[in-house]
């Protein structure tokens, strides 16, 4: 069965073989699907026949977000944790805890009810690929529950081996890197793509992190790191030693943070919202594009300082505070996201690439970051 979608008024296509700039920007587009594959790109008035035919009056098609930093197996809520933030309490990652509490204490039902919730939430804002992530059981049996979890329902499933230390390992962070180390990497890695650790004053050390991200590599999985969010680490240079697909947050970066990046296949993935919600630094966008680093963006949903599934927001806050360019903001939150999963068929809406699509309720992408907080996905 093939579709094709006619009278685009923008095709944003990140191809720029296919159209103009970075975007590979078409108008007056047309593109035709057939077994969820983009099969052809061009003008509108050239599109072969299809099956069936859709009119996209002359709304902006973009391809769908791809979300590559999520936090989605987990119970709970922290408002109250919100709200102290709001009224002078500064964030640290300390508040994991909570959340690690009440994920131990949830059914596996409810988990999953959690997960797919907001997975529908990041469909209906236009994002059509996610990577979820473990790490608020941090026991082997609650982490291997929450790695099959997310490999169930998104398209990426992450092993957070090492989030935060939990209350029982208080003062014993090296002997829960141990038993990562021993246990759960071995237990948990059959389920998942990737491993990840929070490198950050409060959650691990250098040495600790790089324990088990190589534990992780090891077993099979790919490296990705939480560097550098509340302060200058190591963890940027320690993920682009270990080759990460991805470091995020990246909001604390040194010269020479930057220049391994920018020498490295390694992404910055900039989580712009959880700046937002906990009122830190946000990270030098501009800094790091300028020095040719890849950029991604992510929402970076999660119970304690990220609650929200919305990519577009996420670009309207990118354009506006992080001074990237709508075009960079859309690429990065589209094939940006695409590389920091290491995927190429998706991010993009050249021929071979799967068919996901969203139209827009407005006749250009500069609308997301344009009109920030207005629900612009009509179709996905």
């Amino acid at each position: 069965m093939s579709l094709s979608v006619v009278n685009i008024g923008e095709l944003v296509t990140n191809d720029p073989n296919l159209g103009a700039g970075t975007l590979g920007l078409l108008r007056d587009a047309a593109l035709v699907v057939e077994d969820g594959r983009v099969v052809w790109v061009g003008p509108s008035s050239r599109c072969p026949d299809a099956d069936e035919n859709l009119d996209a009056a002359g709304a902006a098609v973009i391809p769908g977000f791809v979300e590559s930093h999520s936090h989605l197996v987990f119970a709970g809520e922290r408002a109250a944790e919100f709200e102290a933030r709001m009224t002078g309490q500064p964030y640290a990652a300390g508040g994991i805890r909570t959340t690690i509490a009440a994920t131990r204490a949830a059914s596996d039902l409810a988990l999953a009810t959690n997960v797919t919730r907001l997975l529908g939430e990041y469909r209906r804002a236009g994002t059509t690929t996610v990577e979820c992530k473990s790490g608020y059981g941090q026991t082997v049996h609650d982490e291997l529950r929450s790695v099959s979890i997310a490999r169930c329902h998104a398209d990426d499933a992450t092993l957070l081996a090492a989030h935060v230390p939990p209350p029982e390992y208080a003062g014993r962070a090296d002997d829960y890197v141990r038993m990562v180390v021993d246990e759960m990497i071995p237990a948990c890695a059959p389920h998942a793509a990737w491993i990840d650790a929070f490198c950050e004053r409060g959650a691990f050390s250098a040495e600790q992190t790089r324990a088990v991200l190589e534990a992780g590599r090891a077993a099979g999985l790919g490296v990705r790191v939480h560097a550098n969010q509340l302060t200058a680490g190591e963890g940027v240079r320690i993920g682009v030693e270990l080759d990460a697909a991805s470091v995020d947050h990246c909001c604390h970066l040194t010269d020479a943070d930057v220049d391994a990046l920018a020498q490295s296949t390694t992404v910055a993935t900039l989580l712009p919202a959880a700046d937002f919600s906990t009122r830190n630094a946000y990270p030098d966008a501009r800094r790091l594009l300028d020095a040719g680093v890849t950029v991604a963006l992510g929402a970076d949903c999660n119970p304690g300082t990220s609650y929200t599934t919305s990519m577009p927001f996420v670009i309207a806050l990118a354009v506006q505070a992080l001074r990237m360019s709508p075009a960079e903001a859309l690429w990065s939150a589209t094939l940006g996201g695409a590389r920091a999963l290491r995927r190429t068929d998706v991010g993009h809406l050249s021929p071979g690439a799967r068919a996901d699509l969203v139209l827009l309720d407005a006749p250009s992408y500069l609308h997301l970051a344009y009109r920030p907080g207005v629900p612009l996905v009509g179709r996905v």
